[in-house]
């Protein structure tokens, strides 16, 4: 069955910046409409002028904090008011954070949690059931190389995207034969901000990686072939074979002496 994005309405959420705006660029080139929704509406009010302007598709802007309770009912409410039917949800919101577990607030992680794991699952949830009654719908949730692999250091934030994954793996076994397409998108390294904020001590991952519109490229092509997992970039296969191959000890050993290595964290380098 063919897999086409014209015509196609898309809600992508995380749109201001990184992954989330190049996933907007990427389907308004392929004439698809979008909902963009994240927290800063100034920033997504500049993207959609300029992508109106030179795709002439439909976008709809939402500001809205999706780790708040009840937001993606809220959201889901605002697009059933406004007759948007949504083809394609992009969960891709969520934040990270790089360090010692006991570094930050039990309010850091809860809102971690909130965003990486409750919204997207939340929005499967109102989302999907629609999509069943049409041809050529999907679903991409963002995760992330972390996934396959406890990691030291980033303990939170890699358990809240091995549930993802595996969330998603699970959704597009169920609905393989229903019509709706399901894919993990397992970034690694990206060309964004996403380190900025993660890493309090100065990784030296900010500003490294692939650059967010060969990630969101990567996916699109990957949905259409109905793949359930991505982890793109020709580096980043190692890891998912590192968890299938080494023993879970070696793992865990070799995934925590590579990330305190990388975050440049003070009190990881003195372990």
């Amino acid at each position: 069955m063919s897999f086409g994005f014209a015509g196609k309405t898309a809600l992508v959420t995380g749109a201001s910046s990184g992954i989330g705006e190049a996933f907007a660029r990427a389907l308004a080139s392929r004439g698809a409409n979008l909902v963009l929704v994240a927290r800063s509406e100034a920033a997504l009010s500049a993207l959609a002028v300029e992508l109106r302007a030179k795709h002439r598709v439909r976008i709809d802007v939402v500001a809205m904090d999706l780790a708040k309770a009840g937001a993606a009912e809220r959201l889901h409410a605002r697009t059933t008011e406004a007759g948007i039917g949504v083809d394609l949800l992009i969960n891709n919101a969520g934040f990270g954070k790089w360090g010692g577990f006991l570094e930050f607030e039990r309010v850091t992680y809860a809102d971690m949690l909130a965003l990486n794991v409750q919204a997207p699952v939340e929005l499967c949830h109102l989302y999907l059931p629609d999509m069943l009654g049409r041809d050529g719908c999907g679903v991409i949730n963002v995760a992330s190389t972390a996934a396959f692999i406890p990691v030291p250091w980033a303990s939170v934030y890699s358990a809240s995207k091995s549930f993802v994954l595996y969330f998603t793996e699970a959704l597009h076994g169920e609905y393989a034969e229903r019509g709706v397409r399901i894919l993990a998108l397992c970034p690694g390294g990206t060309k964004s901000n996403f380190a900025a904020v993660a890493s309090d001590a100065g990784s030296p991952l900010v500003g490294a990686g692939q650059a967010p519109d060969e990630v969101a490229d990567a996916a699109l092509e990957a949905l259409s072939r109905n793949r359930s997992h991505l982890a793109p970039g020709r580096g980043n296969k190692v890891t998912p074979l590192l968890a299938r191959l080494l023993p879970r000890a070696t793992v865990l050993r070799l995934s925590g002496r590579a990330w305190r290595r990388m975050i440049g964290h003070a009190e990881a380098q003195n372990a």
